[in-house]
């Protein structure tokens, strides 16, 4: 069939793709209207040669090639330099040297990429023994390999442009046009800068990528669902996907993105107005997908987390922030090693869990009126104290008769007992009577151990915190507990807020209402004395057991995902380098990873801004073009063909719905945010503006229907003809790119150093806080 001269079309095909074997190679084409409808806009033939060249197999591959190798060659760039700790390499150089010496630690990000870093450390003969303590510490005065252990998220991030270029190819862009995007990549500051330290972005990145790349792969094979290859790639989404979201905590927006487009595809899939759209078929499609993007990610992310508790048996920094359970079962731990069991009559100290103050008292009596007009029942006060004291020394009084010896004797989960004072003889008591700091809460104070007058309001029940039978025995160390007031029901709690002068400005303490506060945890820290005043020797099945106990995984699993989660929700803090969502894709400010005073040197992560603004300027033009065609089709005109449209919105509208995901939630956020976390979204981004500018210069589109004698063909080679202008515009593109990023390349690299003069030239905008500046001055 001749080919239609440049600007007209083929009649329209309304022909369903053919089960013929030959047609086997439509796995190449993702944008196809409802009705399978396709369009045949010009014949190869009539491209150049150097057009021709470079969507053959062999130019391809030469662009690729010189791509992977540029990005390999800028990433590994002086790569040695600083050999000091650089940013937040002091979090997560540290968690993989705890990997190399089997150290229990807490983080609030998922172990994959920290894992990754500790293997590589290990590969290169790191001991882990240097723990990246502060910022600016020497690595070769402490003989650690470092470049090993950069070398790995330098691949990564040197690996993510060819995944780029890719994405591109496989979304039927010219070699040209996806060789854009790539060095939209390729020459950004902020991404090689982010790759060249042990940082968790680039992994981050680079599996968000392969993500995209597959899930792509699989919504090709749509025509041949249930087949070998449709399998392979929604399986290959799954696992990158898991990948992503086991390698940093923001990385579960990829599983919010996939699980956005695979609702809109089950939606198409429903409708029973296309042919063979049955319910069975709907259902088909759902438990594969369920299977591939539900199970199967989930069971990877278990298994990166079973082989993180597995590898981490020691004790470590990271037990304080796990129950005592969790804690017993890390070879080591002071609960597993040190816990005993506590026994009517003895004398013990209580410690808050949080502040790790001493349950306190000591003669001295509440005001009788406090500074707001309030009356205190001026009992002896209970307060928190700091230090060791022998004010902080409490007998346990049992409610119950007891054997003379025995078992029977231990105090257990769920005992209601007394508190005695002991300097002062006087038991724990609390009352319907305001605190001295907060109204809402009740006092606690002491009653003289003869006058049981006030008997009930002494009692108190040891409520032990975690899943505990009543049964189980009371221990130090590990026995978290709350001490619940029998009549009342209000918890001992206490919080970091100082009383006045008149309580020597210790720790208030008081009852809480909400006697399930989190914040509302005790523990036994220690048994000073049993009831004969002897110091307590070994007690049996007290003594040291050297052998961890045992916990399910789903509960340590469980117990640490909650904690990651409040624990990164609770990262509030002010930080100077901290942005907010809205500057981020203009690059209003960066962040400064490391300096040297020195030598007037400093890495200042900051993007490349001609690509960061060119992105910017695709979004807008392609929420523009979107808005004005449905303005035109509105009034009943159609300014776009069909197949370029179905392009816009169901390629790039893939790629809009990736920079979204991940770039709008974070208006939502109130912890610390920082212009690193946008650099998934400025991925997206340049994949946008790559189809954009595809759309912009195309004048003919290549589907991949044409007719070959009497059957209907599918071409694997299809894309948007940019003609030589793409070409050139492109090759001129990527020269500045490169230029701005050789401009901006000391302050990336950290080196040379640069006199203030030169670092006023290098701020492009006045709000980069760049060190080492030279002051203006002004003539008067």
């Amino acid at each position: 069939m001749a080919s239609p001269s440049k600007g007209h079309t083929t009649p329209r095909l309304r022909q369903r793709p053919s089960s013929n074997p030959d047609t086997s190679s439509f796995e190449y084409q993702q944008v196809q209207d409802d009705e399978h409808v396709a369009e045949v806009y010009q014949n190869p033939r009539n491209r150049s040669e150097v057009e021709r060249f470079f969507e053959s197999s062999q130019g391809s591959f030469i662009v690729v090639s010189a791509l992977t190798a540029l990005a390999l060659a800028l990433r590994f760039y002086k790569i040695s330099f600083p050999d000091q700790v650089v940013f937040d390499e002091v979090h997560f150089g540290k968690f993989a040297a705890y990997y190399i010496t089997h150290q229990y630690y807490f983080d609030v990000h998922p172990p994959l990429a920290k894992m990754l870093f500790g293997l590589a450390g290990w590969f290169v003969g790191f001991d882990g023994s240097f723990l990246f303590d502060n910022i600016g510490d020497s690595y070769i005065t402490n003989n650690v390999p470092y470049v090993g252990m950069r070398a790995l998220p330098a691949v990564l991030g040197s690996l993510t442009v060819p995944i780029v270029y890719a994405i591109m190819k496989e979304s039927g862009y010219s070699t040209i046009i996806a060789a854009f995007s790539a060095s939209l990549i390729l020459f950004d500051n902020a991404h090689i800068a982010q790759s060249r330290l042990i940082l968790l972005d680039a992994a981050l990145i680079f599996f968000m990528s392969l993500t995209v790349y597959s899930y792509i792969r699989f919504r090709k094979y749509r025509y041949r669902e249930f087949t070998f290859e449709w399998y392979t790639w929604l399986f290959m989404t799954g696992f990158w996907m898991a990948c992503t979201w086991a390698s940093k905590v923001n990385g579960v927006l990829i599983v919010a993105t996939i699980g956005i487009a695979v609702l809109i595809d089950l939606w198409d899939v429903l409708d029973s107005r296309k042919e063979g759209h049955t319910m069975e078929y709907f259902w088909n499609h759902f438990k594969a997908r369920a299977l591939g993007l539900i199970v199967w990610p989930i069971t990877i992310y278990l298994f990166f987390f079973y082989i993180h508790f597995s590898i981490l048996y020691q004790s470590g920094p990271g037990d304080h922030f796990m129950s005592p359970a969790f804690q017993e079962t890390l070879a080591g731990n002071e609960m597993l090693l040190n816990s005993k069991e506590i026994r009517y009559y003895d004398v013990v100290t209580i410690r808050h869990k949080d502040t790790k103050v001493f349950l306190h008292s000591h003669p001295e009596k509440y005001p009788l009126q406090y500074e707001d007009g309030r009356i205190s029942s001026q009992g002896q006060q209970v307060t928190g104290y700091g230090h060791n004291d022998t004010n902080n020394h409490w007998r346990i009084i049992p409610t119950k008769s007891l054997p003379e010896t025995g078992r029977g004797r231990i105090v257990r989960n769920q005992d209601i007992v007394q508190l005695l004072h002991v300097n002062t003889d006087t038991h724990l008591l609390t009352h319907d009577v305001a605190s001295p700091l907060m109204p809402t809460n009740q006092e606690f104070t002491t009653w003289p151990r003869n006058d049981h007058s006030r008997h009930n309001d002494t009692l108190f029940q040891i409520q032990l915190s975690g899943d505990f039978n009543d049964s189980e025995p009371w221990k130090t160390k590990s026995g978290h507990f709350r001490l619940i007031h029998v009549p009342t029901k209000v918890a001992l709690w206490t919080r970091a807020k100082q009383l006045p002068e008149w309580a020597f400005k210790q720790q208030d303490v008081n009852g809480n209402k909400n006697a399930n506060d989190k914040t509302a945890i005790w523990f036994v820290d220690d048994i000073i004395e049993d009831q004969f005043g002897e110091e307590p020797v070994d007690r049996g099945s007290d003594a040291p057991v050297k052998v961890p106990k045992k916990m399910n995984f789903f509960r340590k699993f469980g117990e640490l995902q909650l904690l990651m989660w409040q624990h990164n929700a609770g990262l509030t803090a002010s930080h100077p380098y901290a942005s907010g969502p809205i500057n981020w894709p203009f690059l209003i400010s960066g962040i400064s990873f490391w300096t040297n005073n020195d030598d007037k040197k400093q890495i200042y992560l900051i993007g490349n801004i001609v690509g960061w603004w060119t992105c910017v300027i695709g979004l807008s033009i392609y929420v523009g073009i979107l808005g004005a065609d449905l303005l035109a089709r509105r009034r009943q005109m159609d300014p776009i063909p069909d197949p370029v449209r179905n392009r816009l919105w169901n390629n790039t509208g893939f790629f809009l719905l990736v920079w979204a995901v991940h770039y709008l939630p974070f208006f939502l956020m109130s912890r610390q945010l920082f212009i690193h976390h946008y650099l998934p979204s400025h991925l997206a981004s340049a994949l946008i503006a790559g189809s954009v500018l595809s759309f912009v210069l195309s004048e003919t589109v290549n589907y991949p229907i044409s007719i070959v004698g009497p059957k209907t063909r599918l071409r694997p080679s299809q894309y948007a003809d940019t003609g030589l202008k793409g070409f050139a515009i492109v090759i001129l593109f990527a020269l500045l790119l490169f230029l701005l990023f050789v401009f901006l390349a000391p302050l990336t690299y950290g080196t040379p150093g640069l006199t203030g003069e030169q670092v006023n030239a290098k701020r492009l905008l006045s709000s980069w806080t760049l060190h080492f500046a030279a002051k203006k001055t002004h003539d008067v």
